[in-house]
């Protein structure tokens, strides 16, 4: 796989990861919830378990490409502020959009 195709299989996967859980009612868009709308801490407790999905993705990508290379602490929170940042427009539309019911 091209080094390029793959940067931006993770980037589009990151953006549909990201919005994913402002986009639908169910918990990772299989597992209906009790409430009529999802509250927004389960929201954020799936977009962090996608970070991690994302992640791995991106690992598993890296390490058929070419040899791995070692992440510090600084590379996975400047991450996770751009997979919050990519999540926005998700955001946007589910709690900031004025509704005309």
């Amino acid at each position: 796989m091209d080094v390029s195709l793959a940067s931006w299989l993770v980037i589009l996967a990151a953006i549909a990861a990201a919005n994913l859980p402002f986009f639908n009612e169910k918990v990772f868009a299989l597992v209906p919830t009790k409430w009529p709308r999802k509250p927004l801490v389960i929201r954020l407790v799936e977009m962090g378990a996608l970070y991690v999905a994302v992640g791995a993705i991106g690992f598993a990508i890296e390490g058929q490409i070419g040899s791995r290379f070692p992440q510090t602490q600084e590379f996975y929170w400047i991450a996770a502020g751009l997979f919050i940042v990519l999540g926005f427009p998700g955001f946007i539309v589910r709690y900031l959009r004025k509704r005309h019911d």
